[in-house]
C-alpha cells in the first residue's frame, strides 16, 4: 500500500519583510500565489524512516532528518504515539533552493500523505498547526491557490482569485540560502527604519478580479535586492525576460529563481524561449497560477 500526494510551487507576488524581530525572523506580509509546478510525494511503509529522490537536481535534495519531509512524518507520528517507520519517495520537479517552496511543498505533501497511510483523518487545522511547526511556507504549500501570510509568514488569510495567470520561471544555477538573503536584507538596511508589512490593497483587487495588467503593477518583493546583491548575474536574467515582453519580472521569494508574469499563454513561450537562448539561466519553466494545494492522488 501507498499513498501519493501533488504538492505545488509557490510564487510570492508581494513579499513585504519588516525589520527582524528578536527571534531572528522577520514580520511578513506575503502574497502567495500557487503555481502549476508540482512535486509528487509517495510514501509507503517500511521497517524504518528512509528517503529517496527522484528528478531533475534530485541530487541537492537531502535525504536524512534534516528533510521536510521526513521531520514532517516524524512530528506526525508523535502527535499520534505511533513510530514514522515509512519509505518517502519524493519525485521532483520544483527548482531545489530555488525561492519556489520546494522543500515546504515536500514536507506538506509528506504530512497529507502520511495522515493517509496512517488512516489518522486528522483535521485540517491539526495539519496546518503541524505546517507551521515545520516552517513558514508549509502551510501555504498544504492550502495553495493564493492566500495572505502573515507573523513570519505561516498565518494564512485565504485570497480570492478572478482570473488565471501565466509566468515563466528561470531556473538559476545553484540556489541561494534563504537566511543568508535575509540576513543581507538586514546588512542593507542596517540603520534604516524598515516600516512594518502590509499588503498592497491594489495587489490584492488585482487578485480578486483577475487583472493581469494591475497585478503586473503590484508585484513586489523586499528581498529582491539582497538576492541581487548577492547574485548580481539575476539583473541579466531580469532584463532578458523583460525585453521578451513580460508584465513583470521579480526574484520569486529569496531567489534565486526569477519570475516573470506575462499576458497569456503564447507570450509565455515567447518569453521562455528567449530566456533558454539568453544563456543567463539554467531552464526556464511555464506555468499557470493559481494551482490547488496538496492533494492525493493516488492511494
Amino acid at each position: 500500500m501507498s499513498v501519493t500526494v501533488r504538492v505545488p510551487a509557490k510564487v510570492n507576488v508581494q513579499l513585504a519583510v519588516g525589520g527582524a524581530r528578536p527571534d531572528g525572523f522577520h514580520d511578513l506580509a506575503n502574497v502567495f500565489l500557487a503555481v502549476g509546478l508540482h512535486d509528487e510525494v509517495t510514501v509507503r511503509p517500511a521497517p524504518s524512516l528512509t528517503l529517496t529522490c527522484s528528478g531533475p537536481d534530485a541530487g541537492q535534495v537531502p535525504l536524512d532528518r534534516t528533510n521536510l519531509a521526513a521531520r514532517a512524518a516524524e512530528l506526525l507520528a508523535a502527535r499520534h504515539g505511533i513510530s514514522p517507520d515509512v519509505h518517502i519517495h519524493i519525485d521532483k520537479d520544483i527548482p531545489v533552493a530555488g525561492g519556489m517552496a520546494g522543500g515546504s511543498a515536500d514536507g506538506a505533501g509528506a504530512l497529507l500523505a502520511c495522515d493517509a497511510l496512517w488512516g489518522l483523518g486528522s483535521s485540517r487545522e491539526e495539519l496546518l498547526s503541524i505546517c507551521a511547526e515545520l516552517g513558514s511556507d508549509v502551510p501555504f504549500s498544504l492550502v495553495g491557490g493564493a492566500a495572505l501570510g502573515t507573523g513570519r509568514g505561516e498565518r494564512l488569510t485565504e485570497l480570492e482569485v478572478g482570473g488565471s495567470f501565466s509566468w515563466v520561471f528561470a531556473v538559476a544555477d545553484g540556489g541561494l540560502s534563504t537566511p543568508a538573503v535575509y540576513g543581507e536584507f538586514d546588512r542593507l538596511n542596517e540603520g534604516v527604519s524598515v516600516p512594518d508589512p502590509v499588503a498592497s490593497p491594489p495587489l490584492l483587487d488585482a487578485l480578486r478580479t483577475g487583472d493581469v495588467l494591475a497585478l503586473a503593477d503590484a508585484v513586489s518583493n523586499d528581498l529582491q535586492p539582497a538576492a541581487l546583491s548577492l547574485r548580481p548575474s539575476l539583473a541579466d536574467t531580469l532584463a532578458v525576460g523583460t525585453a521578451a515582453g513580460a508584465l513583470a519580472a521579480l526574484v520569486s521569494g529569496s531567489g534565486p529563481t526569477t519570475a516573470f508574469l506575462v499576458k497569456d499563454e503564447d507570450a509565455a513561450e515567447t518569453v521562455a524561449s528567449a530566456l533558454r537562448a539568453s544563456g543567463t539561466c539554467r531552464a526556464a519553466r511555464v506555468a499557470g497560477a493559481p494551482a490547488v494545494g496538496a492533494r492525493v492522488v493516488a492511494g
